[in-house]
């Protein structure tokens, strides 16, 4: 299974609303978005600063947070969360490609990697 990570954007809907919907106000978004959708992927998600990984169809409340204002260990958690909840969908995935900023791959990246997934 392939997948694509997107990363959250700061410009976010003032009300609780899907994952899809919640980045929706930001144009850098749409547009990773409408790549994604374009490409060969069995599913996409979202890396959340405050949530770990998201579904798209996921509701959540406006948020102000992100990994770029969090410390290393903080960010060392964070990623460690995102493989759990991964582990947790219980799919094969066997490649991640990320659309994301360095703060969202730095750890997370190698942590997949070392568990067999290639990630782009």
């Amino acid at each position: 299974m392939k997948i694509a990570l997107v990363s959250c954007i700061k410009l976010k809907a003032n009300y609780p609303c899907s994952a899809r919907e919640m980045y929706q106000e930001s144009t850098l978004f749409k547009k990773a978005i409408r790549y994604i959708d374009q490409q060969n992927y069995d599913d996409w998600y979202v890396l959340s600063a405050k949530y770990g990984l998201l579904r798209q169809q996921d509701v959540i409340e406006p948020y102000d947070l992100t990994l770029n204002n969090m410390k290393v260990s903080e960010r060392k958690e964070w990623s460690k969360l995102v493989l759990k909840q991964l582990e947790n969908l219980q799919m094969d995935i066997n490649e991640i490609d990320f659309y994301a900023g360095a703060k969202y791959r730095e750890w997370s990246i190698p942590a997949f990697e070392e568990k067999g997934t290639s990630c782009m």
